[in-house]
């Protein structure tokens, strides 16, 4: 691995742009050898949906973009964030029955620490804020297939 990666793109705060944000980043990933079919994989997919919904739902029209960043450091973290130029910060809101959204964040911190990581909310220089991940990097292990495995008979 090299020492540093990193990769970004800065899209519309649209609804169509989560798909987009979701794509670039698990295709970035799989360019610095993270399979697209793997648990990690799946966990940083649903991160980046959530942020980057975060991102368009709750800015009121006053973001016209949202950018993702995705880091990877010689430490083996890979810290994923979502910036918007929006003020406010995320609330968190009481968890009501009936309620449709707002469990977003809820969401993202658990999944970041049940993978060892955390989350955290950053103002930026701009006024905005970006909401970050901090994940260790875990790429599987590549299963050896029971045809290789006969292929390697011990002498």
């Amino acid at each position: 691995m090299a020492d540093h990666l990193e990769a970004s793109i800065t899209l519309p705060s649209d609804p169509a742009s989560v798909s987009a944000a979701r794509a670039h980043v698990v295709g970035t990933l799989a360019e610095w050898g993270m399979p697209e079919d793997t648990e990690v994989s799946d966990t940083v997919r649903l991160i980046v949906s959530e942020l980057a919904t975060n991102a368009v739902q709750h800015t009121l029209g006053q973001s016209p973009t949202f950018t993702v960043d995705v880091a990877l450091d010689r430490d083996g973290r890979l810290c994923i964030g979502v910036t918007d130029s929006h003020p406010r910060f995320p609330r968190r809101l009481p968890a009501a029955v009936q309620q449709d959204n707002g469990r977003g964040l809820v969401i993202i911190r658990w999944l970041a620490v049940e993978c060892g990581g955390r989350m955290r909310v950053r103002p930026t220089r701009e006024g905005g804020k970006t909401v970050s991940v901090v994940l260790p990097w875990t790429v599987p292990a590549v299963a050896v297939t029971a045809v290789e495995a006969a292929g390697r008979q011990e002498p």
